[in-house]
Formats: C-alpha cells, structure tokens, sequence
C-alpha cells in the first residue's frame, strides 16, 4: 500500500508539473505583456517601499546605525553634470515632521526599541507621504557583525499604500566587509483602491564602496542580489511572479532608489521579462522588456 501510495503521489506531481509547463508555454503575447506589466509594476514598488525601510532603520543615529540616511538625512539638489539627483546627505533633516521615541527593553541599552511615528500625514524631502509609525527593535547597533533589527508596522503606509508583514535586518558582515541579510516575509501593499501586492523577499547587500569613511554614508555603494516571489491584484485579475536578480542591484545612500541592476520576473517555470532599473542616473524611471518591446514605469 504504501508503495502504490508513493507510485501515484510521483505520478500525480509529474502531472502537475507537465500541465503547468503546457500552461506557461502557451501564454500568449498579450497576457505575456499584462502579466509583465502588473508583475514589474508591483515587484518595483515593494522593492521600493523596504529599500526606503533599510535607509530608515539604518538612518535613526549613530547609536543604532549609521544614521544620516533615509528621512534623517537633508537631501540637497546636485550641482554638477545632473547624473546625480543628491549631492549631499547630512545629519539633520530640518523638513522633520516625525516623532522618534526610544525605549530601552531591558536592564542594559539594547535591545532597543525605536518607535518612527509620522502621524497622520508627513512629506518627505523625497516626495513620499508617509503616515503612521514604523516600530524597530534592535539588538545592537546594525554596524556590528550579528547584530540585527526586526521591523513592524501600526497603521502605516507611504504614498497611501498600506504596508504590512514583516522585515528583519541582520548584519552578516565583518569588521572589514559590511554585509547584510534582508528578510520580507508575507508583506502586503494594499493601495486605496482595493488593488494590492503580496510579496516574500530574501536578499544579500554587501557593501562595494565607501568602506574607508565608515561614520559617513553619503560615498556608501552597496551590490544587492536575491530572489523574491509575489502575487498581485489589479482590477479583477490577480498574477503570481517570482524574480530572480540577474545583475546585481545597485544602491546608494546618496539616492532614494535603485540605480542599477536587472531582474528576471517569471510565471511558472518560464521567464516572462525582464525588470531593468537603469544605467546608474539616480531617477524614478525603469523599464521591462517583453516581447522584445521595451516599456517605460515610473517608480512612485
């Protein structure tokens, strides 16, 4: 019985993967191309939303991070060739219209909660509204080896896109190379309208430039990679993706998005397009290739 058992559980899972091959091979150009638009719509913008969330659990103060990034950090318009939309990151944010409050959890400083409370509504130096707190707990500064951060949110969102799950930091680096695991895990962006994306992300960030000014962030450059899998809903319709980088991402302190970097978005076993975030000008455009035609978004 039990050999008769296994016997028809193979066939079965031979069956399914067959008849979800057949499927993905039979997509046709049109679905290929709504597919590819709602899927790199929806990975950029996730990614977008808990790239703004490392600058920002990095950014609190020297104590728990690097501090100066994120919304701690003045952003100045570039005074040379315009490649660079941020010229300048300082310590102070004078636009500040958040509250930080800290609380010590117990007898020693760490581990530390920081509570980021944007209230009912706060503008950014970066364009972004966001509202509600963001709640850290560290277990010691971020800069250390080993050390980590575990994020939650209470009411918040960015843009009035309501964010949800969960979001853990962990240093894996060394006292020589900074590095950094980021782990999503069953986060929800749910806009106004009822349209939504869900969205699990692992993803390594090692640090490529910057290293001999430690206590300054704005000459930072970090190398991402990882993989990443969704679902979204737009209309009546819901996709399902997975991504995979295939040139690694590039970040900057001294820029509020990717700047660099391609990623793999595929349905089932087949590879549908291909997300590109740019040659390196810091901007709020990327683009996705499908069908061997080339389609512009903007990053909000």
């Amino acid at each position: 019985m039990k050999l008769v058992s296994l016997k028809t559980t193979i066939f079965l899972a031979i069956i399914s993967i067959a008849s979800c091959k057949k499927e993905d091979e039979n997509i046709t150009p049109q679905q290929k191309q709504e597919f590819a638009m709602a899927a790199s719509q929806a990975d950029a913008e996730a990614e977008l939303v808990f790239d703004d969330l490392f600058d920002n659990t990095l950014g609190v103060s020297d104590e728990v991070g690097i501090g100066g990034t994120g919304v701690f950090g003045t952003l100045k318009p570039s005074t040379n060739n315009g490649t660079e939309a941020i010229s300048q990151v300082n310590r102070v944010d004078s636009n500040a219209c958040f509250i930080v409050t800290t609380t010590q959890i117990g007898g020693t400083r760490f581990p530390l909660q920081v509570t980021l409370d944007f209230g009912a509504g706060c503008l950014g130096r970066d364009g972004r509204t966001r509202k509600g707190k963001i709640i850290i707990n560290y277990t010691g500064r971020l800069l250390v080896p080993g050390n980590s951060a575990s994020v939650s949110f209470d009411g918040y969102s960015v843009n009035d896109i309501q964010v949800s799950g969960s979001y853990k930091i962990t240093n894996t680096g060394t006292t020589a190379a900074r590095a950094f695991t980021i782990e999503v895990s069953k986060a929800k962006l749910t806009q106004p309208n009822g349209n939504f994306t869900e969205w699990n992300s692992t993803r390594s960030i090692v640090q490529v430039a910057g290293e001999l000014t430690p206590v300054i962030a704005l000459d930072d450059v970090f190398s991402v990679g990882g993989e990443a899998n969704g679902m979204v809903k737009r209309g009546d319709k819901i996709y399902q993706w997975s991504t995979r980088i295939t040139e690694s991402l590039v970040k900057r302190f001294n820029c509020p998005r990717i700047v660099r970097g391609t990623i793999e978005l595929r349905k089932g076993n087949t590879a549908i397009a291909v997300l590109d975030y740019g040659s390196g000008v810091c901007d709020n455009k990327a683009t996705f290739t499908v069908n061997g035609t080339v389609y512009e978004i903007t990053l909000h």
